[in-house]
Formats: structure tokens, C-alpha cells, sequence
């Protein structure tokens, strides 16, 4: 027998479970995130807050709860309050098309790529509008650098898709993934996947391109001036975004639910391999986060237009061709193998650069 369900209690029912997702699994990883820079760091992170600190991330959200909800006396009022709405909805709505396993998903989109994409970018006007808003030239600053480097990253983000999504011959997440069950797109595009994983911390935010929120440079970013739930919310989006960017990884580069043998040991090894590789990338970022030291700004912006960008389009012209003319696929993980390497002699040209002016200009001090 058919079960019918009312469209407005099937939404709400998505919302709130999207809702409930999305809170549980933030304050799951900030848990995460301070245990697993505590052991880079030799600490012990969270003990105190439940066994092994596990409530440690309730107490704050009570913490955060409680606080009174400050607004700058010279704030503007509209800008100031909306601005965590558009930076929390992008982050909610993404959930919509990402695909947990074969058939778990909230809505399976056609172009359902394209569509998150389309939605995580929204989230800059949220952070101009919170440092306009604020009236703060710490939090204008800190605005103006996420808008910069979010608009920068969004290209090789965009370019990194585009890769794969020419490789497919779809922007279905779900037939993206079906073709991987033999052979994930690593393997044929590793430069894309480095592309992507870095533009992807460049657009949250994360280290080392947390330049917007350097509190040794512009104290707390756009969201200075704010408290409580509202502040909280900026985190909680950030996690979220987090955590489907991490699945939106997985899917495209790593073979999702599909690889290996996901079609054929069913439902639950498919949800098995969902969390088992984003729980990989997610500690990835996190060991990214306790490594690397922060960039400057014009380190930043220099490495997204003067080296990624161009490489990327490189990247796009070798796919073109030989899948245009139908050539043989390992000379797709060829193309990309070489530009890695291309980047990587760049990359290593300039710190060498770096450090020969540093000593030069220590040399002419001392002199």
C-alpha cells in the first residue's frame, strides 16, 4: 500500500530533521576539532564537561543561549540582525541535495551540483552585511577580506567541479557517483581534488586561510560586535559547511557510497562508506588547521589568481581535448599528475624566493 504524506508535514518533517542534523553533527565535530588539536598540541583538550569532556560542546551551546543579545548602539539594525540569516540558511539549505547513500538523501536534484554551488555562495553577502552592519572598522575589515577571498576561491571551487562534471557528463550528484564504483576521480584528477579541497577551507574560512576572522589582525572578523545565539550561529554554519563540504568531497573525488562494492553490499555499507571517508577528509582539515601557519592576504589572493587559477584552466583544456577526441583516460590522471607537479615547482620557486630576499634584506640591516 502506497503511503501518501501531506507536502507541508513531508517539508517540515525535512526541515527539522535537516535542523536536528545540522545541530547534533556541529557540536559533534567542535568536539572533535578540540580533542584532535589538543593531541597535535600534546594537550587534553575538553575532561571536565561528562566523560572524557563529551558535553563540553552542550555547555557552550547553554553558555551561548543564556547570553544577552548585544546590538551596537550605532549599529544598522536591519543589516545587523539579518546577517546571520544569510549565512546560516545557505549552510541549511545545502543539505538539501547531498547524497548520504543510494537512495538516503533529502531531495536528489538534477542539477544538483550546480545547485549547491549556486547556494554556498550566498553566504558572502551574510558576512559583508554583518561587518557593514556593525559599524566596526575591525569587523568592515575582516568583511571585506571574507568577500575578496570568497569570491577569489569560488573560481578554482567552480573550475574543480567543472572537472569532474566534464569527466561525468552530469551535474546529478548520484550518477556522479554511480560511475565511480569502479575507479574513484582521484585517480584520474588529483590535481582537481587538491583544487578543490583548498578553495573549499579558502570559502569556510579555515586554516590557514582564516584571514577574515585573525584575531592577531582584525580581533574577531565581521561577527566582533556580536554575542549569544547570534554569534553562535556564524559557528554553526561554518560546521555545517564543514561537514557538506566534506561530503561534497567525498562524492565527487572518492567514490561516495559507491566505491568500492557500495551497489552490491547494500544500504548500510553504503552509509558505512559515507561516514568512513568524510570522517577522512574531516580530520584532514582539522590536521590542516594545526600545521599550517595562517597566509598573509596577498599571499592569499596572489596564490588563488596567479597559480591556481591558471592551472586549473590548463586542467580544463587537457579534459576537453582528450575526451573530445576520445583518448585514452590515463592520460586524464597524466595531465593532472603533471600539473601537480608544476604546482608544487612554483610553490617551492617562490619560498625560495621568499627566503633569499629575507636573508638579503637581514644582510643589509646588519651591514
Amino acid at each position: 500500500m502506497l503511503l501518501i504524506i501531506n507536502p507541508f508535514i513531508d517539508s517540515l518533517i525535512k526541515i527539522l530533521s535537516i535542523v536536528g542534523l545540522m545541530t547534533v553533527s556541529a557540536m559533534g565535530l567542535i568536539y572533535l576539532e578540540r580533542k584532535i588539536a589538543a593531541r597535535f598540541h600534546m594537550r587534553l583538550g575538553p575532561t571536565r564537561t561528562g566523560p572524557a569532556g563529551i558535553l563540553q560542546s552542550v555547555a557552550d551551546a547553554l553558555k551561548l543561549v543564556g547570553k544577552e543579545d548585544i546590538r551596537p548602539k550605532s549599529a544598522d539594525a536591519w543589516s545587523f540582525e539579518l546577517a546571520p540569516y544569510f549565512v546560516f540558511i545557505p549552510a541549511f539549505m545545502m543539505f538539501v541535495t547531498v547524497p548520504f547513500t543510494l537512495l538516503l538523501n533529502v531531495e536528489m536534484l538534477t542539477l544538483g551540483l550546480l545547485y549547491i554551488i549556486a547556494v554556498s555562495s550566498v553566504s558572502i553577502v551574510g558576512w559583508v552585511m554583518a561587518g557593514w552592519g556593525s559599524d566596526n572598522r575591525y569587523a568592515l575589515i575582516g568583511a571585506l577580506r571574507a568577500s575578496a577571498q570568497g569570491i577569489s576561491y569560488e573560481l578554482p571551487l567552480v573550475l574543480a567541479v567543472l572537472c569532474i562534471a566534464m569527466i561525468a557528463q552530469s551535474l546529478n550528484l548520484n550518477e556522479i557517483i554511480a560511475q565511480q564504483n569502479i575507479i574513484p576521480n582521484i585517480v584520474f584528477q588529483p590535481f582537481a581534488f587538491f583544487l578543490f579541497f583548498t578553495a573549499a577551507l579558502a570559502e569556510m574560512n579555515r586554516s590557514p586561510f582564516d584571514i577574515p576572522v585573525g584575531e592577531s589582525e582584525v580581533v574577531g572578523g565581521p561577527f566582533v560586535e556580536y554575542s549569544g545565539i547570534r554569534w553562535s550561529m556564524f559557528f554553526l554554519a561554518e560546521y555545517t559547511a564543514l561537514l557538506i563540504m566534506s561530503i561534497l568531497t567525498v562524492a565527487l573525488f572518492l567514490g561516495g557510497w559507491s566505491w568500492p562494492f557500495g551497489e552490491d553490499l547494500g544500504t548500510f555499507w553504503q552509509i558505512f562508506l559515507t561516514i568512513a571517508k568524510t570522517s577522512l577528509v574531516i580530520f584532514l582539515i582539522f590536521w590542516v588547521r594545526v600545521s599550517v601557519p595562517r597566509l598573509r592576504i596577498d599571499q592569499l589572493m596572489n596564490f588563488c589568481w596567479k597559480v591556481l587559477i591558471p592551472l586549473a584552466l590548463l586542467q580544463i583544456f587537457a579534459n576537453g581535448f582528450i575526451l573530445v577526441y576520445e583518448l585514452p583516460k590515463f592520460l586524464l590522471t597524466l595531465s593532472s599528475v603533471s600539473l601537480m607537479i608544476a604546482l608544487v615547482f612554483i610553490v617551492n620557486k617562490n619560498i625560495t624566493n621568499l627566503d633569499s630576499h629575507r636573508v638579503n634584506k637581514e644582510n643589509v640591516e646588519v651591514a
